[in-house]
């Protein structure tokens, strides 16, 4: 198993390995219409239009991606950052391959440039986050209008 950047010919599987991601683990905590909505707008297309303004990893196991994890500007900022698109295939999930994404983000210049990192965290994920030493943001432990929770580490 490797970590490296994105390829924007990996836009297809990585969009395929979202959508599985998304419509097994994560259609426990959302609704199917929810899901969907999420699975539309990480398309193969918009996953290339992302890397351009974060830096995207892949997971390649025996030359299959089987994750994913993003670092970028929070709204621009140069001194905070942001997590997105973190994702591992069902079928790898609780193998360490998430913690060494986050590890792996947690070495890109967006992080070590950063003085608070946040990461909008989905309900199946949150749990995770918090193990890897992320908190909530301003103490609030509910979701938001788009059922995400806000989670936030400082350097």
């Amino acid at each position: 198993m490797k970590i490296r950047r994105f390829k924007n010919e990996d836009s297809a599987e990585l969009a395929q390995v979202i959508a599985v991601t998304l419509r097994t683990t994560n259609i426990k905590d959302y609704t199917e219409e929810y899901i969907e909505k999420c699975v539309s707008s990480l398309t193969a297309e918009k996953l290339v239009e992302r890397s351009g303004w974060t830096h995207m990893y892949v997971v390649e196991d025996e030359g299959k991606i089987t994750g994913c994890g993003a670092i970028g500007p929070y709204w621009g900022k140069e001194d905070e950052s942001s997590f997105f698109t973190i994702f591992v295939l069902p079928d790898n999930q609780g193998k360490g391959i998430g913690r060494r994404i986050i590890e792996t983000l947690e070495q890109d210049e967006f992080f070590l440039r950063a003085k608070r990192i946040e990461i909008p965290a989905s309900k199946t994920a949150v749990g995770f986050y918090r193990k890897m030493g992320y908190s909530f943001k301003d103490g609030i432990t509910e979701t938001d209008e788009e059922q995400l929770y806000h989670l936030e580490k400082f350097r």
